[in-house]
Parts: structure tokens; C-alpha cells; sequence
């Protein structure tokens, strides 16, 4: 039996649905069990990682555990933010998973820039997997940057100000470099982990074929949505305090778009390919990836600007 923490977020309950149509036996913590929308297959169980009690249970008899629960919120009710909370979240995991005989667990972390320190985002992520590799060594970590789907955040971002701005004004962050990855690659890359022996204990980086900086990447998305929008290049540190005007236009929350934003200081690039040597994957294009997920996207709301 395999257990996915997280089950009611974006990548948490496609994972439930590939896993489920497999035909492996998942069970899906949430906070909300009412929120799920489960597949045969797949059993609901309430779970809240910051209030522990009972989590152990929740893992007994699984082998695998998926762990894609975050934290963007810049402060909580007990006056943390965002990286104390994650903190607190993982070391109950990790003592509830040992508890309960748990031999292996999946986390999707982000990549890490290799010149410069990392974002705030991105330093909890990393402390993160540190904890989860170290409290159950035979754990695996995957890292990736922008995944392309209907329900990523990143990409919903970038999808409306392509569809509310006539003019994309860029800073600095245009020429960052990344390897944007669809999320059916994504959803592989999880789904075989488990079976996957010498990615065991191993920390991996996870990108879709071509680099791009992210002036690129929003250029190539406002093609395939067929509109023309030109760029509009900003002196570096123009766009200070332009994570609320981000916010405000792509109708997503703030706490969400600032760490986002932070994450954009520098080149986001694996390491080397060697999940793609592992696992044998051919990741798909930049295209496809785009195509995909605005179709997806349309067959729930139309976009105005398609």
C-alpha cells in the first residue's frame, strides 16, 4: 500500500488517479477527506500533519509514502511562517512514518540555483528533503523547477498575465534560465520512484528537455495561446514590490506569487540528467507540455485571450 500526503493539492490528486488507475492499492491523507475526489482503488484518510496525533495510524501498513505537502503561507496563526511551518510538518511525518514502518518515502522538492544562496521558498524546501532523506535514508527526493500544467501555480501565473497584459514587462529575471517540465513527466517520475532501486537515497533532478530563460518561456506561451504580446525590459530591480501587481492580475494570492517571485534571482538548472539515465524517460517539449495543459485548462474554463 502506498500513502500520498497532500492528496488534495494540484500534483497530490493527479498522483492519486496514475497510481489508483495502475491499479496499486493508495491511500490519500488529507486534512479535509470531503474534499477528495477519489478513484477505485484509492481510501481516504484524515491526517493533518501539524496536529500529529493519529498520523502513525494513518501510515500503518504502508510501504511507500508520497510526501508533496508545502507550505506558502507568510505567517500562521501561532505567529511562524511558512518555513517553521514546513519544519514542524516534517519532523512529525518523519517520526510518524518510523513508527509506523514506512521504508520509503517520495518528496518533490524544487531545484536550487548552483550560484547563490537559495530563495526562503526554496532553503525550506531543501531543509525539507535534508530531514526526510536523513529520518528515512532510503527515501528519494526529486527536484524540479516550473511544472507545465492547467493546475500548477507557476504556469497559471504565467498564463494570465499573458492573457490580461498587452505589454509583459521583464527585469532581471527574463534572461534566468530553467528546465520547464510537463506534468505527465512529472506524475512518471513519481509513480516509478518506488520501483526504482538505485534512486533510492538519492537526491534527483527532474527537467523537461530544453532550457529557456523565463522570457522565453512566457513569449512561447503567449504563441501557442495565439496572441502577440511584446516584451517590455526593465532595469534590474524595477519591478521591487511587483509581486502585489502579480498577485492582483493573476488572481493568485500573495503568499504564494512573493516566494515564487524571490526564486527568480537566479538560474534554476539540474545539476546532470542522471534521473533521466534511471528511469529511462524521454521527457516531452516545452510545446507539447504548453498544449496540453491550456487544453486541459479549457475544458474546465475558458481562457479569454485563446
Amino acid at each position: 500500500m502506498e500513502a500520498v500526503t497532500g492528496a488534495t493539492g494540484y500534483i497530490g490528486s493527479l498522483l492519486v488517479k496514475r497510481l489508483a488507475g495502475e491499479g496499486r492499492v493508495v491511500r490519500a491523507l488529507a486534512r479535509d477527506p470531503s474534499r477528495l475526489d477519489l478513484p477505485a482503488g484509492a481510501h481516504a484518510v484524515e491526517a493533518d500533519l501539524l496536529r500529529p496525533r493519529g498520523l502513525a495510524a494513518a501510515l500503518e501498513g504502508c510501504r511507500v509514502a508520497y510526501y508533496l505537502v508545502h507550505s506558502m503561507e507568510s505567517a500562521t496563526a501561532d505567529g511562524g511562517d511558512f518555513a517553521s511551518r514546513d519544519r514542524r510538518a516534517a519532523e512529525a511525518f518523519v517520526a510518524a512514518a518510523n513508527a509506523a514502518g514506512v521504508e520509503r518515502v517520495v518528496y518533490l522538492g524544487g531545484l536550487t540555483p548552483r550560484a547563490g544562496p537559495p530563495s526562503r521558498h526554496l532553503a525550506s524546501r531543501l531543509e525539507v528533503e535534508r530531514m526526510l532523506l536523513d529520518g528515512l535514508p532510503r527515501s528519494t527526493a526529486l527536484r524540479a523547477s516550473i511544472v507545465v500544467g492547467a493546475g500548477s501555480s507557476s504556469f497559471r501565473i504565467i498564463v494570465r498575465l499573458v492573457e490580461r497584459l498587452r505589454v509583459l514587462p521583464l527585469a532581471g529575471f527574463g534572461a534566468r534560465r530553467t528546465r520547464p517540465i510537463d506534468e505527465r513527466d512529472v506524475l512518471d517520475y513519481l509513480a516509478l520512484t518506488p520501483r526504482t532501486i538505485a534512486a533510492a537515497g538519492r537526491t534527483l533532478d527532474v527537467a523537461g528537455p530544453q532550457e529557456l530563460t523565463f522570457a522565453e518561456i512566457i513569449a512561447r506561451v503567449a504563441e501557442l495561446m495565439g496572441v502577440g504580446r511584446p516584451t517590455l525590459r526593465l532595469p534590474s530591480g524595477a519591478m521591487q514590490g511587483g509581486a502585489a501587481v502579480v498577485a492582483r492580475l493573476s488572481g493568485q494570492p500573495l503568499e504564494l506569487v512573493r516566494p515564487l517571485m524571490e526564486s527568480l534571482e537566479h538560474d534554476l538548472l539540474p545539476r546532470n540528467d542522471d534521473a533521466l539515465r534511471l528511469y529511462g524517460l524521454r521527457p516531452r517539449s516545452f510545446d507539447r507540455a504548453v498544449d496540453h495543459a491550456l487544453a486541459d485548462w479549457e475544458r474546465a474554463e475558458r481562457l479569454g485571450a485563446r
